[in-house]
This record gives C-alpha cells, structure tokens and sequence, in this order.
C-alpha cells in the first residue's frame, strides 16, 4: 500500500465518519406563532359540558388549534395542538389520546405529558406551547400570551 492509497482512506473514513453522524436536528426549531384575539368561553354553555367534568375539548385558535383541559374546577389549561418536533411538517397536530391521559401527535410519534405538556416518547424534545388562561365566574379566557416561555 502506498502513501496515497493509505491517506485517501484515512480521509475517506473522516468524510464517512463525519457524515454518519449528520441528522437534521429539528428539536429546536421555533414553534410558529400567530395572534389571535382573547378566546372567552362561557362554561355554562351545553357546548362546553365535557369542561364541567374533568375532560377537555378542541377549539378553533393558535396555529393548528387549541385543546383546553380541566385539571381542576379552578384551573384549566390551554395547548397549542401545534407539535413542537417538525411544527411545520403538514400532520404535525397533536390530539388527546382516545385514554384521555395524555396528548399524542401520530405522525411523529411523540406523546405528551397532562398537565405539563413536556415529551414522554417519540422524537420531540420541547413541551407544547401553553397559553394563559384565566377564570372569573363561568367565562374563561385563553390569550395568546406563552405560559411556559414557548
């Protein structure tokens, strides 16, 4: 073997080497962001009757929509249903899971934890962006304000 021959394979290993490692890293890309006006919900409304029991429902709002979760009669919760692994992939919507115990997005597969909305499984890394809320009386308020810095 020859010089040559023995540092074209040196090289050509590096260049192997460092290509094997190469994945795209979409664990931080941003979430979009749109505004949306204040969303108040009267949960007096036969509409609103799976909040008045520990559940949860969908809204139209943020970028892919909303899911609104009680976790108790003085606190709900706001998601973005916007995955945060490849937030502009075209499926990348999250849905409660038919459990009711946790939030999952099927075409990555990543589930998310209630009522924190950080990742369990699958590939996301980041926790689902939370909006504020707040309750007076019967009418509950989402914005479009980050409650976790998402």
């Amino acid at each position: 073997m020859t010089i040559n021959s023995f540092l074209s394979i040196i090289v050509l290993s590096l260049i192997l080497i460092s290509y094997s490692g190469c994945e795209e890293d979409t664990s931080d890309i941003p979430l979009p962001f749109t505004d949306f006006p204040d969303i108040s919900i009267n949960l007096t409304l036969p509409e609103y009757q799976d909040l008045r029991t520990a559940g949860y429902i969908y809204i139209e709002g943020g970028v892919r929509g909303i899911i609104i979760y009680k976790e108790s009669d003085t606190n709900y919760i706001a998601y973005e249903r916007n995955c945060s692994f490849e937030p502009n992939s075209a499926c990348a919507t999250v849905d409660v899971h038919s459990s009711g115990f946790y939030m999952v997005d099927t075409c990555c597969g990543s589930n998310y934890n209630f009522p924190d909305a950080i990742p369990t499984t699958g590939p996301a890394r980041s926790p689902l962006r939370i909006y504020e809320t707040s309750l007076s009386g019967s009418t509950l308020t989402i914005r479009d304000e980050s409650a976790n810095g998402r």
